[in-house]
């Protein structure tokens, strides 16, 4: 057995990994990603929808018009048949939902990983897990599914983005409370004779779900579940494409001619969420740290959000800029701040899907169909029928605890500010993981010292508070109309010269 010292192992080379891998590397932290899968497979691929937060942290990674390529946007996500949702005054360069294929985000984000540095290493089961207060030690198997090598690693910090089934999670003993909302949910990929005119085509009544959404590559996903109790079979009985066939016809009104089905099978969809997202020195993201139904495509883009708001703490604890107690503190915000937005995403997911429910019982059926679809929402999620449950689920209203005071930006997700000079965009400005002070006040700037690989000082193109400290992820770390108070978040953030 051999034996690798890192600073930073993270298990699972899903988009959260990848995303998380890559800002560690950029920062110049070395970081090793290991995956049991000996190869990435397009067929697990569960999420389409990257939502417009997602895509603001992608544009700062210089990521997003690349992604955008490969996909559709939608603009108008229909629920049920009974409530619309407009993305397109969302206060953001992206207005909508882009609507791609899983694989397509984990092939950017991999590619600018191992261009950073970043190790992956596949074909890796992880068996032990034993950390101190000095670090972690992994031990992964050899020979086996995976066909890795036996292998021990010894790091600093370990972030599990395993997944649901994570290894990680159930080696440290944290337990993953919830429930199962959803049993024998058929996953299929398939071909249409007479594709959806929509590029997403979603629907539920009496006889259960269904839901279409393009590959891109001339299949069609096909996720649909059939309320009849007997159907409610074993995940390990084979999911017949013909019984896929038939919930279509009878959910959708058509199966549009399906045929030539690639691959199929069925899981079950599962609400959940670690109480602690940290135990001592490893730390959970993505759906190693939650889990919800796919109502609102928001599974990947939490995890991926998870990653950006980690990425950049880790980088100072892991370099030495942040020590001690306040490094702790550092680390500890990341419980603090993503803990309950993953609460939230659970309450609105799950808001969604028990209207489905609701729907294929016939709860909210015929007349006042919408008047009830409203007054469900409103009953069991808070998410209404309006630009707030657009805001919602676009992740673009989520904003962190901040100052006590309601007229403070910090804690807030900043929009793509106009700035003066050569970055004229606050996400461009972004880029590298820097931290962007953003002012034309001299004594501000002079405050902030001298700017440098972690910290860029800029110009506002237009009016803005006198200063505005804002972090790699996007959100507001100090504001304020003199200098007080900006080094001191400076040291805490880890980005003082």
């Amino acid at each position: 057995m051999s034996s690798t010292d890192t600073r930073t192992v993270i298990v699972g080379a899903g988009p959260t990994g990848l995303l998380l891998a890559g800002d560690l590397a950029e920062a110049g932290v070395e970081v090793v990603l290991l995956e049991r899968r000996p190869a990435s497979d397009d067929n697990l691929t569960r999420a389409f929808a990257v939502h417009a937060r997602t895509m603001e942290e992608l544009d700062a990674r210089g990521l997003a018009d690349e992604l955008i390529a490969t996909g559709r946007q939608v603009r108008d996500l229909q629920l049920l048949g009974a409530l619309r949702v407009s993305m397109e005054k969302l206060p953001t360069r992206f207005p909508f939902v882009l609507i791609t294929p899983q694989y397509q985000v984990e092939r950017l984000l991999e590619r600018r990983a191992l261009a950073a540095g970043a190790r992956i290493v596949r074909g890796a089961e992880v068996v032990t897990l034993r950390q101190d207060a000095d670090g972690v030690t992994l031990e992964t198997a050899g020979g086996g599914e995976g066909g890795g090598s036996a292998e021990t690693y010894r790091a600093a910090y370990v972030v599990g983005t395993d997944g649901v089934r994570s290894t990680v999670r159930r080696l440290i003993g944290m337990p993953f409370p919830g429930d199962t909302v959803l049993k024998s949910v058929i996953l299929g990929d398939v071909r249409f004779a007479d594709a959806p005119k929509e590029v997403l085509t979603v629907n539920a009544n009496r006889h259960g779900l269904a839901f279409t959404v393009p590959f891109g590559d001339g299949y069609h996903r096909v996720i649909a579940w059939n309320s009849d109790p007997a159907r409610q079979v074993s995940e390990d009985e084979p999911a017949d494409p013909e019984e896929l066939r038939q919930i279509m016809r009878s959910v959708l009104g058509t199966d549009f001619g399906m045929a030539d089905a690639r691959w199929t099978g069925r899981f079950h969809s599962d609400e959940r969420q670690a109480p602690q997202y940290r135990a001592g020195r490893v730390l959970l993201a993505g759906d190693a740290a939650h889990v919800h139904s796919p109502a609102g495509g928001m599974g990947m883009n939490t995890g991926l959000q998870d990653a950006a708001n980690l990425g950049w703490k880790l980088a100072a604890v892991l370099s030495g800029r942040v020590r001690g107690e306040a490094a702790e503190e550092l680390l500890d915000s990341y419980q603090k701040e993503r803990w309950p937005v993953g609460k939230a995403v659970l309450r609105t997911s799950g808001a969604i899907v028990r209207l489905a429910l609701g729907v294929s019982h016939g709860g909210v059926l015929g007349a006042g169909r919408r008047l009830a679809v409203g007054g469900l929402l409103r009953t069991v999620g808070g998410v209404l029928p309006t630009r707030r449950g657009a805001l919602r689920v676009s992740g673009v209203s989520f904003a962190y605890g901040g100052s006590a005071d309601r007229k403070s930006l910090v804690g807030r997700r900043i929009p793509d500010l106009r700035l003066s000079g050569d970055r004229p965009r606050l996400y461009e400005a972004l880029r590298g993981g820097r931290f962007v002070l953003v002012t034309a006040d001299p004594s501000i700037a002079a405050a902030a010292g001298k700017p440098g690989d972690l910290l860029r000082v800029t110009a506002p193109a237009g009016s803005l508070p006198a200063g505005l400290l804002v972090r790699p992820d996007g959100y507001a770390a100090w504001s304020g109309t003199t200098p007080a108070g900006l080094r001191e978040a400076l040291a805490r953030a880890g980005a003082a010269s």
